[in-house]
């Protein structure tokens, strides 16, 4: 019987939706595994063959997991909130509801046809509002929240106006965006407008100005990693810093939890640097430094307060309030054209590119140690976020600040002793300190002849004792900007009297996305929301109504912006626990039972956004009891990417515009002065291309003529990022077509190891193909097309080969290394086919274990084998290791060192015993004959080598 794969899986995947074969419930008898893949967006141009990688690899383990007993959950749902629908809808005038509906039916359609055990009763949407509903709730109560560094948890609001309403701020340790001092009659005698701009300061969710990443052609704010050398990656629109009053999430106050989250989660050491090094921490000193002849005063944060000493300029960060308070009248129109030029500039742009610029202000600040004036520059290379946006230059130990200082002829100090700094900067942490003071310098206060340790301690000592400053710890990390100006996007519950931001009550949520009939900003440049005619809030009836009702009195208007993509995507894990549930975003009950994701599996390039914004948002609601466990992902696993293969044609370069171009190929295109191009890999198979069909896709080349290698047109390639551009997507839809989701799904994982990247090369999946043919012809003869499965008794050989893969694949599979799981599979098939072994109970196991890999076909096997039930439903095997003892070895008889034949032992023989056997063996004597057996070397299960002279 031939293998059907489009039959067969068209079978199984109808089968599985009409016996709910993947739905989950909670059921306390058995322990639970939930595994994850990272929200997909559901784009226009669909699936290609590098989206399921991913998908692939945690379905197989989930499969297996289910093997194991366990109770499954592997949900699948769409961040279908942003950008690309948004400008797609401005194009075309089409609602992005429709697009994104279009879009998640048709990554439907292709995640199904690949045969994904995903519980699809659990689907979720961003855009949904029952979804978002919760989002929402999650965002008010931030609003309505306060971080207490004292008891390191998020608190009721409620519970600091009491503090206020006792104390003021008085025995006060809160986050908060500036440190405030008053009393509890300062506080009792503001109005009701000063009393929220106070509470602003300290909300969890909270109205901040800050620096963006502004983009007017998009008309809308962008993160870093959607702006590339002052332009974004969408539209190329220019790109400027901006200052603007945003939504913002106190993330900042979540630092060290989050570091210290890390050491209880199985993450690589890679990505948890990842997370380590933008988290940021530093312990060091605040220090204040006064500005000569003026009454401005600024703090820097340095960890190495012992460098003081070598301080010989100081540097304000671009955006800093400072700049306009210290530039003289003198340096205006420099310092202003600077900034100019750094608005243009994004911060990650401004991190990683090391050319050096700056201004001088005219200003200079007075060192508080040593009493000298230092000249106060301004240079894109400070970032007002880190710290306090102000540092002090000490160009002998710091590689950017030593940049600096060359390329400006300032001066250059150096603090340790030997150290050379006439090339470079000496930035080693220890040594001897020197010129702390300089010879001739005479100050209180001296630090030379201690290491750099003792010195950083007493400098930290004497700036507090003298009131210069304090000891803190600081992060790099920022609070997360929480705004966006697009129209597609999670709506802010939130309305505003006296231009201050109060919430929807939590009943009336969601607040439903309005209609409006342009998806652009206004003609005023208010965001897309202000286009909604029904977009305000009636106090009185609780309701949303015509903005023309808008009276500031009972009546008034609702937040223009939406919520960025990361909202959605920060609590969905919790969601999919309960994705029914109208009251909660997810009931204790739900949440007791499967606590957090056991496996999670996605990109790397969600390391600094997504993966701090959600751990941060789970932690926030663990705050308040709302989920159990602290970190929402206990193992993590990054797929890497499947590359294109990419191909090209080579047209002739001539002067001659009139005749047809001419296109030679790869052997000869060395002769000839060349432009590649890239072409459709699609109507290129093995490299050679169908000229015919070039020439339909690309009519401008109809009349084209091509150089032929033995007749065939040989393509060049390289290995690319597969995008539409290249000509390199490959549609897996047509793999599916071709070759059956199985072959897809194997090739897919032999291509290497799941955090790899590697090149997709069609070329290659034959192999898998054939694998499966071969596995199919162990249960059905080719040549009969009869079920030949019997019961006869099973040979040694076959056990061992059997039980052999059983631990081989056990050990791949958890530890995710499924390329050579699928060769050991290929190694077992061979040797079962070569044994003619078709035992009904090796068949059985072995079908098992390819089940997780390529289910369609082992469900196919187990119906066939008579089996109960769904494959998904078995037991994994375990391995007898009994079958896995050698009764014999085979050894290398050598003479001399010369290998000459092999002999096989007893597993248990002694060494007398194996060289008795050699030397009494006939094949010997031939190269004994005549000479003398010096000595006889056994390595055992190696060799014999038999010494003769």
């Amino acid at each position: 019987m031939e293998y059907n794969f489009r039959e067969i899986e068209q079978k199984w995947q109808k089968n599985w939706v009409e016996m709910n074969t993947y739905k989950v419930t909670e059921d306390e008898n058995r322990k639970k595994f939930y595994v994850l893949n990272m929200f997909p967006y559901p784009s226009g141009a669909g699936l290609h063959v590098g989206h399921p990688l991913g998908y692939i690899a945690s379905d197989i383990f989930a499969r297996y997991k289910r093997l194991q007993g366990f109770n499954v959950l592997n949900p699948m749902g769409y961040d279908a909130y942003g950008l690309p629908a948004e400008q797609y809808a401005i194009q075309t005038g089409q609602h992005p509801a429709i697009t994104t509906v279009n879009n998640i039916a048709r990554y439907r359609q292709q995640l199904d046809k690949i045969g994904f055990c995903f519980d699809w009763d659990r689907e979720v949407r961003t855009c949904d509002p029952g979804y978002y509903h919760w989002t929402q709730w999650a965002f008010e109560k931030m609003f309505n929240s306060y971080y207490s560094n004292t008891l390191q948890k998020a608190q009721p609001i409620s519970k600091l106006i009491e503090h206020f309403e006792d104390n003021g701020t008085l025995g006060m340790d809160v986050a908060c965006s500036e440190e405030l001092v008053f009393s509890a009659r300062d506080w009792k005698s503001m109005n009701e407008h000063e009393q929220q701009k106070t509470l602003m300061n300290y909300r969890i969710a909270y109205l901040g100005e800050t620096m963006v990443n502004w983009c007017a052609g998009l008309g809308t704010v962008l993160a870093n990693d959607e702006v590339v050398e002052g332009v974004s990656v969408r539209g190329g629109y220019p790109v400027v810093q901006k200052k603007m009053r945003q939504w913002c999430l106190r993330v900042s106050a979540y630092a060290q939890r989050l570091l210290d989250g890390l050491e209880t989660v199985d993450w690589t050491d890679s990505m948890k640097e990842t997370q380590r090094n933008w988290i940021g921490r530093s312990e060091g000193t605040e220090v204040q430094f006064s500005v000569k002849d003026s009454n401005v005063r600024f703090t820097i944060f340095t960890t190495r307060a012992d460098t003081m000493f070598g301080v010989t300029f100081m540097v304000l960060a671009p955006e800093s309030e400072y700049v306009a308070q210290v530039t003289t009248p003198e340096q205006q129109a420099e310092v202003e054209e600077y900034l100019a030029y750094v608005k243009k500039r994004t911060e990650l742009e401004r991190m990683s590119d090391r050319k050096v610029t700056g201004v001088f202000t005219g200003s200079y600040a007075i060192n508080p140690l040593t009493g000298d004036a230092l000249p106060i520059w301004v240079s894109e290379y400070v970032l007002a976020g880190y710290g306090t946006g102000a540092i002090m230059a000490v160009p002998a130990h710091d590689s950017r600040d030593y940049a600096f200082a060359k390329h400006f002829s300032l001066p250059i100090i150096p603090l340790i002793e030997g150290a050379d700094v006439s090339e470079q900067s000496y930035d080693a942490k220890e040594g001897i300190v020197c010129n702390s003071p300089v010879e001739g310098k005479q100050t209180e206060f001296s630090l030379n002849g201690l290491t750099v340790k003792e010195a950083i301690a007493a400098t930290k000592r004497y700036v507090t004792e003298k009131g210069l400053g304090r000891v803190k710890v600081n992060y790099r990390l920022r609070d997360a900007i929480f705004s966006r100006q697009r129209y597609w996007g999670e709506p802010f519950p939130v309305y505003y009297k006296d231009d201050i931001p109060y919430m929807i009550p939590e009943q009336y949520l969601p607040i439903e996305l309005p209609e409006i009939d342009k998806y652009e900003p206004t003609e005023s440049g208010e965001p897309p929301l202000g286009r909604a005619r029904k977009w305000a809030w009636d106090t009185q009836n609780n309701q949303v109504v015509d903005k023309e009702l808008i009276d500031g009195k009972t009546v008034f208007p609702i937040e223009l912006y939406t919520m960025p993509g990361f909202a959605g995507s920060s609590a969905y894990y919790l969601r999919y626990m309960d994705p029914h549930n109208d009251h909660e975003l997810v009931s204790r009950e739900a949440n007791d039972y499967w606590q957090n994701v056991d496996l999670y599996v996605g990109g790397t390039e969600h390391a600094t956004g997504h993966l701090i914004y959600s751990r941060f948002w789970n932690k926030f609601l663990h705050d308040y009891n709302v989920t159990c466990k602290e970190e929402p992902y206990q193992k993590l696993i990054n797929q890497g990417m499947i590359q294109g293969r990419s191909n090209f044609v080579y047209r002739i370069n001539s002067d001659d515009h009139s005749a047809a171009p001419r296109f030679v190929s790869l052997g000869l295109k060395d002769q000839y002065d060349v432009t590649p191009i890239h072409v459709d890999v699609n109507i290129v198979h093995g490299d050679v291309l169908d000229t015919e069909a070039f020439k339909a896709w690309r009519p401008e080349f109809a009349n084209a003529e091509f150089v032929l290698e033995d007749g065939k047109y040989v393509c060049g390639w390289a290995i690319e990022k597969m995008s539409k551009s290249m000509f390199n997507v490959v549609n897996p839809d047509m793999i599916v077509e071709q070759y059956g989701a199985d072959t897809l799904r194997l090739y897919e994982m032999f291509l290497g190891p799941v955090e790899q990247s590697k090149p997709w090369d069609t070329n290659g999946i034959d192999g898998c193909h054939r694998f499966l043919k071969k596995l199919w012809n162990l249960y059905f003869d080719p040549r009969t097309d009869e079920f030949r499965v019997n019961d006869d008794e099973p040979s040694k050989e076959s056990l061992k080969s059997v039980h052999k893969l059983i631990k081989k694949v056990t050990a791949d599979i958890e530890n995710f290394s499924y390329n050579t799981a699928i060769s050991a599979f290929m190694i077992c098939v061979n040797e079962l086919g070569q044994q003619k072994c078709y035992n009904r109970e090796l068949l059985t196991i072995l079908t098992v274990l390819i089940a997780p890999f390529a289910p369609h076909i082992a469900e196919e096997l187990w119906s066939r084998l008579n089996m109960k039930g769904s494959v998904c439903d078995a037991q994994w095997p375990v391995c007898n290791e009994q079958y896995l003892v050698e009764s014999e070895v085979q050894l290398t008889i050598s003479f001399n060192g010369k290998a000459r034949f092999q002999k096989k032992f007893a597993a248990d023989a002694t060494n007398d015993a194996i060289q008795q056997a050699v030397l009494a063996d006939e094949l010997s004597q031939k190269y004994i004959d005549g000479k003398q057996v010096v000595k006889v070397i056994v390595v055992p299960k190696k060799i014999v080598n038999v010494v003769v002279k």
